[in-house]
């Protein structure tokens, strides 16, 4: 008996397996209008129909500053809705759920011609590690600004309510804008969203909270540790979990760095490195969790759900190397596969 393809329900959600496809940004928008296309629909499309339980859609803007390039998903307009709303239903035909992450990029919004952040602390990064080769130094969002972004969230949410969505992730991690305010390193400010760190993830999440259905779950996506020299470890990070599980999160995606080049302290990156993260989240914030982390291995995956690190886990490279990741690990795992009946031939 697979753990992995038991299903699994919080609040309204029910998935069929406890496979997630982790949001994966694909720089795709050819018209830089935020809006999906037909890459798009293909792309996640075929890992529905390849049996993942819940897919969270990339990285989707809150406005058009706030993307990392200009060829990234956006919901900061009514214009944009539609267009989800037909990728959304194609996904739910194959008893896939999905779910979208909405964030702001801040000082890594590479295409922006004036980056913000929580601070004037500009970002240090290789060439290799950006898209376009190069970030500005970005400007400090004024008290007022970061008020605006919060309700900029709050209208994203909407409107991904509007498409369809069974769920939504808040990005808090990888050096984003919602981390950018996390971090004692990068946050600088002296006003209230200095003194204290989680206040903007509050407002952010109670923003969004206050528009969604009271029985549809909100994930966040946070980053356990930093690896900078002089990055939080995670007894700083539980405790802005607890704030937010306080706000009202119901679901944490426990991932780790990309705030910076890694110091000393550097990512293991061997299979299954963060999932002691995902593990003490659950342990300490007692809501469930979502492991991510080079977990391509269904046997890995299924250890991890078996051995109760995480009730979910988040699946990225394997899923981009295979869109039937997930009925290949069922296969592999249970020795039976039900798949569409137009590949039964060559899958079963």
């Amino acid at each position: 008996m697979s753990r992995l393809f038991s299903s699994y329900t919080i609040k309204n959600l029910t998935l069929k397996n406890r496979i997630v496809m982790s949001p994966m940004c694909q720089y795709s928008v050819s018209k830089e209008d935020g809006i999906p296309n037909d890459w798009h629909f293909v792309h996640y499309v075929s890992r529905a129909i390849g049996g993942t339980g819940l897919i969270i859609m990339e990285m989707t803007s809150v406005t058009p500053e706030g993307r990392i390039t200009n060829g990234d998903l956006g919901l900061w307009s009514d214009e944009q809705v539609p267009h989800y709303q037909r990728l959304v239903n194609e996904i739910k035909k194959y008893d896939t759920k999905v779910g979208i992450q909405i964030a702001h990029a801040g000082r890594k919004a590479e295409d922006a011609d004036q980056p913000v952040g929580a601070s004037d602390i500009p970002v240090e990064v290789l060439p290799e590690e950006t898209i376009n080769g190069e970030l500005k130094p970005p400007r400090a969002l004024t008290n007022q600004e970061v008020k605006e972004t919060v309700q900029q969230f709050k209208h994203a949410a909407e409107r991904a309510i509007k498409a369809g969505f069974d769920t939504i992730e808040l990005h808090g991690a990888h050096g984003y804008l919602l981390h950018q305010f996390i971090s004692p390193s990068i946050n600088n400010r002296t006003d209230e969203y200095g003194k204290d760190l989680a206040l903007f993830g509050e407002e952010v999440i109670k923003a969004v909270k206050s528009v969604m259905p009271e029985d549809m779950p909100l994930i966040m996506r946070l980053s356990a540790i930093e690896y900078i020299d002089g990055g939080y470890d995670i007894p700083h990070s539980i405790d802005m979990a607890k704030r937010f599980k306080k706000a009202g999160v119901d679901v944490f995606h426990v991932s780790s760095g990309g705030e910076g080049p890694p110091g000393e302290r550097k990512p293991q990156n061997t299979p299954g490195y963060q999932v002691p993260f995902a593990r003490e989240f659950k342990k300490q914030l007692d809501l469930p969790v979502i492991a991510v982390g080079k977990l391509s291995s269904p046997e890995l995956a299924e250890a991890t759900i078996s051995n109760g690190d995480a009730e979910l886990v988040a699946i990225a490279r394997g899923m981009l190397n295979d869109p039937y990741w997930s009925l290949h690990a069922e296969k592999r795992l249970t020795h039976k596969v039900n798949p569409p009946f137009q590949y039964s031939r060559g899958i079963r």
